[in-house]
């Protein structure tokens, strides 16, 4: 069984209208030196799978396809290898 952690987060240039919100409340809350907030996602899959490269490629599939936009957003996928969920 293997656990990947994918981070998903918005293309540079991509307007962040939600980290925008959040980068203003933290300056009210006296955190000037907030410049930038980027909000993303996270999301964890566990796959059985025969082997590495076929979760790999499934993972990335899934990515593509549902749990990140190509359009407007990066992923990156972390695998992990573990023992029975």
């Amino acid at each position: 069984m293997y656990k990947a952690n994918i981070y998903v987060t918005l293309k540079e240039g991509v307007l962040d209208p939600q980290g925008d919100a959040v980068r203003k409340s933290l300056q009210v809350l006296n955190y000037q030196g907030v410049k930038q907030v980027r909000i993303g996602k996270f999301i964890e899959v566990w796959l059985e799978t025969e082997d590495l490269a076929t979760a790999q490629r499934e993972l990335e599939e899934m990515s593509d396809k549902m749990l990140a936009n190509p359009v407007i957003e990066n992923y990156r996928v972390e695998m992990v290898e573990v023992q029975g969920k």
